[in-house]
Formats: C-alpha cells, sequence, structure tokens
C-alpha cells in the first residue's frame, strides 16, 4: 500500500457510497475530474479495480466490496490514533485550515494559549467551512456569508481583510472607478464558488462587467493575459497571485468604492473546548473593523461585518 494515503480512502468511501461521481463530488466539495484522478491512482497503489463504471453506472467490485469494511475501520483507527496522541502529548492541537491568508503572526500569537496545527490541505472557502462543521477542521481562515454560517452550523469572527485593486494595460495609472472595472467569473464552480458569488454581486452593485472564463485564469499568468486581451482594468482576487507583476501590467486602486473581501476565523457554534476558544480570542480580539465601516466600503449583502 505504498503511496496510499488517508484522504484517497475518505475518497474512495464516499464514491462507495454514493455509487456515483458527481455526487461524491459534491459531497468532498472537490472537483469531479480531481476524484476521479485520486480513485485511479488509488486503485494503482493497491493493485485491484475497486469501481466498475461507465457514463451511466458506477458499481463496487468484489475487490472493491471486499475492501470497503477494512477502509472504513481503518480511518477509525487513524482517527482515534490522532486523538490518543493528543491526549498523550499533554493538549490535543487546534487544527487550523486556510485558504491562502493567515495572519502573519499567527504562531506568536497563539503560542502562550494552545499547540496550532496548520492543516497543509490549502482548498476553497467553502471547503474550509465544511470541514470546521464535519469535524475534520477546528477553525478555519475562510471567506462566508451570513447563510453559510446558519447552513453549517458555524460562527464568524473578522481575521482580516483585504482591499481589492484593478490590475491594468496601457498609460493609465490613476484610480479606477468600479464601474469600469472587469471582474472575472470561472466556469469551474467547485474550485472558485465562493469568488464567483462574491465577483458576480459585486458587478450586480457596481456596474462593472462581468467576464466568464474556463482557464482558471482568476490568478497566475493566465490573469495576465487576461487583462491584456480585455483592454479594461481586472479586479484582483484576494488569492491573489503567485507570480509578480509584469513590467507591462500596473496596479490600480478601486475606487467609488472601495472593494474589500473579508477573512473570518470560523468555528463550530457548539465548540466548548477552552484551547479553541482561546485561540479565537488570540486571533481575532485586537483586529478592529479595518476600516469596513467606512462609508465608502463595498462588501457583498450576507457579510457578516457589513453594515447593517
Amino acid at each position: 500500500m505504498r503511496g496510499v494515503e488517508l484522504r484517497q480512502l475518505r475518497y474512495f468511501v464516499a464514491v462507495a457510497e454514493e455509487l456515483n461521481f458527481g455526487r461524491a463530488a459534491a459531497r468532498l466539495l472537490i472537483a469531479g475530474p480531481s476524484l476521479s484522478q485520486q480513485i485511479k491512482a488509488l486503485e494503482r497503489d493497491l493493485g485491484v479495480r475497486l469501481f466498475d463504471r461507465d457514463r451511466r453506472s458506477v458499481a463496487l467490485t468484489p475487490a472493491g466490496t471486499s475492501l470497503l469494511p477494512h477502509v472504513r475501520a481503518l480511518l477509525d483507527r487513524a482517527d482515534d490514533l490522532r486523538r490518543r496522541a493528543g491526549r498523550l502529548s499533554g493538549s490535543e492541537p487546534v487544527r487550523l485550515g486556510y485558504v491562502n491568508w493567515l495572519p502573519p503572526d499567527l504562531i506568536a500569537r497563539t503560542s502562550a494559549v494552545a499547540r496550532v496545527h496548520i492543516d497543509a490541505w490549502v482548498a476553497p472557502s467553502h471547503t474550509q467551512a465544511a470541514r470546521v462543521a464535519d469535524g475534520s477542521l477546528d477553525l478555519a481562515v475562510c471567506w462566508v456569508r451570513d447563510e453559510d454560517l446558519e447552513q453549517l452550523g458555524l460562527v464568524a469572527r473578522l481575521a482580516g481583510a483585504d482591499r481589492l485593486h484593478a490590475v491594468s494595460a496601457g498609460a493609465g495609472t490613476g484610480a479606477v472607478r468600479s464601474r469600469d472595472a472587469v471582474v472575472l467569473l470561472d466556469d469551474d464552480v467547485t474550485s472558485w464558488a465562493s469568488w464567483n458569488v462574491y465577483a458576480e454581486e459585486f458587478a450586480r452593485d457596481t456596474g462593472a462587467r462581468a467576464e466568464r472564463i474556463s482557464d482558471g485564469g482568476v490568478t497566475g499568468p493566465a490573469f495576465f493575459d487576461h487583462v491584456r486581451r480585455l483592454g479594461r482594468p481586472v479586479v484582483n482576487c484576494p488569492k491573489g497571485q503567485s507570480t509578480p507583476l509584469p513590467p507591462d501590467l500596473i496596479q490600480r486602486p478601486l475606487v467609488g468604492p472601495r472593494v474589500h473581501w473579508t477573512w473570518s476565523l470560523v468555528r463550530r457554534a457548539d465548540e466548548e473546548r477552552p484551547a479553541v476558544l482561546a485561540v479565537v480570542d488570540a486571533l481575532c480580539d485586537a483586529v478592529g473593523d479595518l476600516g469596513l465601516h467606512d462609508p465608502d466600503t463595498w462588501l457583498p449583502a450576507g457579510d457578516p461585518y457589513r453594515r447593517r
């Protein structure tokens, strides 16, 4: 079983229970092609075919049926092992997930109150919020709306905020009115669900143009190609750019209104463990409102920090 990951085993159980890759992917909050690739990798590592599948149906093979109860038992033992290790170490770590932003001084602010384990699985906001709800994480830094909190049984506190800007080509260097900008919407709704909701509402409220893409170009080098292609200022995504701004492009502030993206620290509403609550206080008590209540600030409807 060299190379097999617990994550892949959890994927196997989800597909076995749903017998449908689309429903399993939605349940796991991952893209369907990614789920299919992970199952194929698991089958390759195990040396057996787990599912018979065609365009219309998915069924467990005899090998898959035989292995399913053992995989479930293994996952239960792994969860128990993690809990026992936490107790033996003197305190269970507080498991924290994130999208792409964390407070820069997180460890310094939390080391006196708890041992924080930053989860290695970087995932979209809706995925991380769902993982807190199902107990896979204790806390997550992500973007949420009031309806997400209510649906998942979570509580949010403000941990940070990004002021968005526009990127443009050409000679213009001054501020860009939000209505004159373009905002990108990606057809991959699994990976970009939160951003698409935010961007669509931004376009409706400000009159900005919404441009649909299908290449993941909300960030990264493809984003810069879209800026050049469109010939208009394009709103940046808070996930940021992993590469420096090319010399032919410039960053320009958005005004009328100023546009913000909020980062919440979310926990389960019934969370009572002192260590988890102490980490929330350590990271959020001194944050302030970060200018979110200024008169010219825009936040989408349902943002927990929008002025009522």
